[in-house]
């Protein structure tokens, strides 16, 4: 066996620095994981300027000649123009009308890689593409593959969740940079009863390069755009770049036998804020489904020589939606890093952390978590694909706004053509406020929240639940009830089903936030009976009460001040 080098790329290579955006967590379940045979994937878009709001792009024939003009996805700056399709598919969020599913995290990787190709379609634009142009998983590898190859990719490294109802995979890629047009990328099936997970830090290793019967012979065997159409062969269950070896060959050292190159050590090295800040969140998520992840914690919290988390893992127990919901809120409760006990969650045990992540006090170096829930959070989802329904039934993108640990996830039905107004696009943005916005309710509840966490949040948690439950138990009525509706009556169906629970979601929320404000203000905590501050016959607040702080809070008060505010005898 030939020696291995370690990848080391060439000096104008460097790797991002601590303060380099760690925004979105995904995770996948298969359809051998999950408790009804649903496949998922989830998404949290945790951008400090990503408005909460869901889009919907109507699908349908175009003429020859068409061009789509495409903008940055997060500068909204003209991009590029490409020709268009002959059919495109309905798209609501990160779903299409087939079930089709893709959701995101960056990492940036290596640079001049990380800046991308100077023209080209950039990650967000690469999704909505694929979900307008694709019917399931191995459709999208494949539509992205040749678009980026064919225009070019103006961005860095990004991990993609993909899933239909009957697949989820991942799917990595990196630009060429400067160095060339195109994209260097690996994708693969996640096997049938296991999850997987990414937090902007690339997770390919190793991946499978064993020679098929398609494959050309010689070294470097690889799936170029030319022979993608093997993608759609069921044994194929990993597909790659032709060159996502040789590119590294050129601008690295590395010898050795291709079975032994890491997509991942190579275009995106591990460091400390990839394992804490990232690779962690993959292992909260672990933790809570497999009970065999202590052995990964030293890993998770920065020690790079412990054993590496694996790319997917077997849940000890099969998922259901609620479990699904439930594993995007976390603030790494049972470990070490858990964020609710430390003093820096004050004296109400609130997870949460003002940014930056990083900071130094006398001379050394320090961070705050970065968990799954995340105070920033523009939106978020739990897609889900049911494979024994009509698709435009099948498809849910369970539907959040702000901090996942205090959203509601209200299902939205991937056949709908109509967005409610609290989630639609133009109502509100980051800098105009709406009374009908979801997103600045939610904010508003959670915000209020963060003053006194520990107990209020336990009044959240409470209808969260209530509202969640709910609309799991109306999706499987109406589940059953619209089963064989023809397509016409299931769409309106379909849109007055989505929009109810929407409005059912406001209303209820509204009067959280009235109680919570009526109940805690000024730090009081007043007794709620039947949903309403209780009061004596006469209607004099009763019930009254106001806890004193934790005794480590009152030691640090006396050991900062005490001596002036000692009492004088």
């Amino acid at each position: 066996m030939t020696t291995r080098k370690s990848i080391l790329i060439i000096a104008a290579f460097i790797l991002l620095p601590l303060g380099a955006a760690k925004a979105c967590t995904n995770f996948i379940c298969s359809r051998g994981a999950s408790v009804d045979g649903s496949t998922f994937i989830t998404y949290a878009a945790d951008s400090h300027t990503r408005y909460g709001q869901l889009r919907y792009h109507k699908g349908g024939d175009h003429q020859p000649g068409e061009m789509v003009r495409l903008y940055n996805y997060g500068s909204l700056k003209f991009q590029i123009e490409i020709p268009q399709v002959k059919h495109t598919y309905n798209v609501v969020g990160f779903i299409n009308e087939c079930q089709l599913a893709i959701g995101e995290t960056t990492w940036g990787g290596i640079s001049p890689l990380d800046k991308g190709n100077a023209e080209g379609i950039d990650y967000g634009n690469l999704i909505y593409l694929a979900l307008q142009r694709a019917k399931n998983c191995r459709e999208a590898i494949k539509v992205m593959a040749e678009l980026v190859e064919t225009y070019g990719y103006a961005d860095g490294g990004e991990s993609f969740s993909i899933a239909d109802p009957n697949e989820v995979w991942i799917f990595e890629i990196t630009s060429k940079g400067h160095f060339e047009k195109g994209a260097v990328w690996v994708a693969r099936r996640v096997p049938d009863g296991y999850v997987c997970g990414h937090a902007n830090q690339a997770r390919i290793t190793t991946f499978p390069q064993e020679p098929l019967k398609w494959k050309k012979k010689g070294p470097h065997p690889a799936i170029s755009s030319k022979h993608l159409n093997h993608i759609f062969e069921p044994e194929v269950e990993c597909v790659y770049a032709a060159d996502v070896v040789l590119f590294a060959l050129k601008h690295s050292e590395y010898e050795g036998d291709d079975e032994y190159f890491s997509f991942a050590d190579t275009y995106n090295p591990l460091s400390f804020s990839g394992l804490r800040a990232c690779e962690a969140r993959v292992y909260a998520m672990f933790n809570r489904v497999n009970g065999d992840m202590k052995q990964y914690e030293r890993f998770a919290m920065g020690d790079k020589n412990a054993p590496r988390l694996p790319l997917w893992i077997k849940p000890d127990r099969k998922l259901s939606v609620n479990d699904i919901m439930e594993l995007m809120r976390d603030h790494f409760e049972g470990t070490p890093m858990d964020m609710n006990g430390d003093v820096g969650a004050g004296p109400f045990h609130c997870p949460y952390r003002w940014r930056p992540m990083d900071f130094e006090v006398d001379g050394k170096k320090y961070v705050h978590e970065r968990a799954i829930s995340t105070q920033q959070t523009g939106f978020s989802f739990v897609a889900q694909c049911r494979g024994w329904l009509p698709n435009k039934l099948g498809g849910i993108i369970w539907f959040g706004v702000d901090d996942t640990y205090s959203t509601v996830y209200c299902p939205m039905f991937c056949g709908i053509t109509q967005v409610p107004i609290c989630f639609e696009e133009g109502n509100g943005s980051m800098a105009e406020y709406s009374e009908t916005s979801a997103f600045w309710l939610f904010n508003r509840v959670s915000n209020f929240c963060y003053l006194r966490y520990d107990s209020m949040i336990v009044d959240v948690r409470r209808v969260q639940k209530e509202l969640e439950q709910d609309f799991v138990k109306i999706v499987d009525g109406v589940s059953r009830e619209y089963e064989n509706y023809d397509d016409a009556r299931l769409v309106g169906a379909l849109n007055k089903t989505s929009n109810r629970c929407a409005d059912q979601m406001m209303r209820r929320w509204t009067a959280l936030d009235r109680l919570l404000l009526m109940k805690y203000i000024d730090g009081n905590i007043k007794a709620v009976e039947n949903g309403r501050i209780k009061t004596t016959a006469t209607g004099v607040v009763t019930g009254l009460k106001q806890p004193p702080y934790p005794e480590w809070f009152y030691r640090l008060i006396v050991n900062d001040h005490g001596k002036v505010l000692k009492v004088i005898e």
